[in-house]
């Protein structure tokens, strides 16, 4: 062989080295189940990211599509559906009869005027309970899960996320038409980019909301549905570099603020 041919040859295999080097975080995986929220009524929740623990202070909130009854109660008050509340219920497949810990989980009471496609959404909110909160999730997800009560009623789930460039996409976790306690798992798409070439590599995903919604053909006048363990499923490992921190963006805009003229 010709020395600029075996030339040819050395600079592509470097070249195939440096690519997958940089790409090297989509292979090597260390994947982790990490619990978002239990339902237990909390209002902040946390969990490891490599090397680094985030903690985020969000609680939950209910929003529904225009049919949704407002009604009143035997006083006279205003009642307006769905409405929520932490029950003292759980998935017993999990938690057992007499778990370690106190568990609630979050009850939806839902009512509306005609059948249709009707919607509830789940969503996270800030500390004032209104603002709508979007929470990170951690590393590169693979599956999303959460267990539901149903009362075997016609209707559908689905998770919405955001993926790094601000586009929403609709994940769906199927039919609640069962009874009692099921988890619904989802695959993330491969077509919703996680990762990237230029730094922080990691693109997460933001969770937007639940939604459930009901098909035209099934009552809708009175119902519950119980929500309990958010969880996902995902790849949690980054490479470690000296100056890491900088492409970690929590830090950055800390570093910033701290920083001189």
């Amino acid at each position: 062989m010709k020395y600029g041919s075996i030339k040819t040859v050395c600079l592509v295999v470097l070249a195939c080295i440096v690519v997958l080097s940089a790409y090297a975080d989509d292979r090597t995986v260390d994947l982790n189940s990490i619990v978002i929220a239990q339902f237990n009524g909390e209002t902040s929740m946390g969990w490891r990211e490599g090397k680094y623990l985030r903690n985020y202070e969000f609680s939950w909130a209910l929003g529904a599509s225009r049919f949704a009854t407002k009604t009143e109660d035997e006083d006279g008050n205003e009642v307006n559906f769905p409405r929520m509340a932490y029950i003292d219920a759980w998935p017993v497949t999990i938690f057992g009869y007499n778990p370690d810990e106190p568990q609630k989980s979050l009850g939806i009471h839902g009512r509306f005027d005609r059948k249709g496609y009707n919607w509830i959404d789940i969503y996270p909110v800030a500390s004032d309970g209104t603002t709508p909160f979007e929470i990170r999730l951690p590393g590169r997800v693979r599956f999303i899960d959460v267990w539901v009560w149903g009362a075997n009623l016609n209707y559908n789930m689905e998770a919405y996320v955001r993926d790094h460039m601000g586009i929403v996409h609709r994940i769906n976790l199927g039919s609640i038409n069962h009874t009692g306690w099921r988890n619904l798992r989802a695959t993330i798409p491969n077509h919703i980019q996680q990762a990237k070439r230029v730094l922080p590599n990691l693109a997460q995903m933001r969770f937007v909301k639940f939604r459930i919604e009901t098909q035209p053909t099934e009552r809708v006048d009175d119902f519950y549905i119980y929500l309990k363990q958010f969880k996902v499923v995902t790849d949690t490992f980054e490479s470690l570099f000296d100056g890491d921190d900088l492409a970690d963006p929590d830090r950055v805009p800390g570093l910033w603020a701290n920083s001189t003229n």
